[in-house]
């Protein structure tokens, strides 16, 4: 299974991945490739999403049974943690308690 998301893409990346998977929301592309196609399928997304931002979830034979990359800025940043591959959340401020009060 691949999975494709897009934020802030251009209609004619989205148009590009509808030849090629199922959109079965806005932004989100779903289908079943060989290594190869999902390779170029994410080469065609990351020239082509501009200022967007994209992430890219497959299956395979981890122990979590799925990989994943992203593209473009987001808030969500995946991380390895003792051979798995997270989602941490990037905080633009960090707030001090005792400054606010």
């Amino acid at each position: 299974m691949l999975v494709i998301v897009t934020e802030l893409a251009p209609l004619r990346l989205r148009g590009h991945l509808t030849k090629w998977l199922l959109e079965v929301r806005a932004g989100v592309y779903v289908g079943k490739f060989s290594a190869k196609v999902r390779e170029k399928l994410w080469e065609s997304v990351t020239n082509n999403i501009g200022e967007g931002n994209a992430v890219m979830a497959w299956s395979t034979n981890t122990e979590a049974g799925y990989d994943l990359c992203t593209f473009g800025k987001n808030r969500r940043i995946p991380v390895k943690f003792e051979g798995m591959k997270l989602v941490e959340f990037y905080v633009e401020k960090k707030y001090d308690l005792e400054e606010d009060f």
